[in-house]
């Protein structure tokens, strides 16, 4: 008869996780998520994409990771 083993079992007994240290860039993981964006844009970074040979998504974090690093803030007004 063979014993079964569920899969957290399985990690203790091949690894020692006695010393394991938290991930420091676990808060900085990209989260997947969607927006609506105006065909021009998406039409423009896919255009810096084939120039720089960066995947355009890639692109438009680093923009916008850019923005927020920089703490860019928005000059324009919202008419309706």
């Amino acid at each position: 008869m063979s014993k079964t083993y569920d899969e957290n079992e399985i990690l203790e007994k091949e690894f020692d996780f006695g010393n394991a240290v938290r991930n420091p860039y676990a808060k900085e993981l990209k989260k997947q998520i969607t927006i609506k964006v105006a065909p021009s844009v998406i039409d423009y970074f896919k255009e810096e994409s084939q120039r720089t040979g960066i995947p355009y998504q890639t692109l438009i974090n680093l923009y916008l990771t850019d923005c927020v690093r920089n703490k860019k803030k928005l000059d324009m007004k919202w008419v309706s």
